[in-house]
């Protein structure tokens, strides 16, 4: 008997089908019975499936309408950045890895780890840095500080060839909610190395914590990517505004 799809493999399904053109841009798509019943998932699978695609900007819902296609998903959106994988699949690339090490430690005040992962400090923590790529060209590093009980699952996944995010799936571990920070920074020496790239290359930095469904934090990542290889796209409306803006402070200089 074939597995019964889930709310995201059922919205992975209808994105692929956006990009085949089976939905082209401007189109109203099935309605939730008809989904229903060609996929074999109940209609609460759809509704949310529907959720998630008009959260990336896919799809449009008005009230008492079928949804209709907006965009292709070709874009790196804030709904998706907890999976590059899954992301460059959907794109036509081919998404790998280059370990860099991962290893066990104590969790540190250091850029608010500790805090940002709900623990104390000194509570164990598992480090991974790894180089991703899009069809084998680098194009960002990822730092991640996972809790314990998501880190030593690790040690039974591929890290170079397999997405993080759908091998801990398969341990009941599943990324629900994500809080992200992005701004631009310099490659410093390190980044440079590991990306290919000069020192002092522009870079998008995305710091993200993520939790599971009950709101406990399971990763605390920081990201560089290059800048020429990736673009982020925030799309929001009156029923939906994701996107906040804040300052950081500046410290006045003192005059010599």
């Amino acid at each position: 008997m074939a597995a019964v799809l889930g709310y995201r493999e059922l919205a992975e399904r209808l994105r692929e089908a956006v990009l085949e053109g089976v939905h082209p841009l401007g189109a109203k798509l099935p309605s939730e019975n008809e989904i229903s019943a060609r996929f074999g998932v109940s209609r609460s699978t759809v509704r949310r499936a529907f959720a998630l695609l008009t959260e990336e900007g896919v799809i449009a819902s008005h009230q008492g309408a079928r949804r209709t296609v907006l965009a292709a998903p070709r874009e790196q959106n804030f709904g998706e950045l907890r999976s590059f994988s899954r992301w460059a699949r959907l794109i036509g690339e081919v998404p790998s890895s280059r370990t860099v090490g991962l290893e066990r430690g104590t969790a540190s005040e250091v850029e608010a780890e500790a805090e940002k992962l709900g623990l104390a400090v000194g509570d164990p923590v598992f480090r991974l840095t790894r180089v991703r790529l899009l069809s084998g060209r680098p194009v960002m590093i990822e730092r991640t500080s996972y809790v314990e009980r998501v880190g030593v699952l690790l040690s039974a996944v591929d890290l170079d060839r397999e997405s993080i995010c759908d091998a801990l799936e398969k341990f009941g571990i599943f990324f629900e909610h994500a809080e992200h920070t992005i701004e631009a920074v310099q490659a410093d020496a390190v980044d440079a190395r590991l990306l290919e790239t000069a020192a002092g290359t522009a870079l998008l930095r995305e710091r993200r914590r993520t939790t599971d469904p009950s709101g406990q934090p399971l990763e605390w990542s920081d990201d560089r990517y290059l800048g020429d290889a990736m673009a982020f796209t925030v799309r929001n409306s009156v029923a939906s505004a994701p996107l906040s803006r804040s300052t950081r402070s500046i410290r006045p200089t003192r005059a010599n």
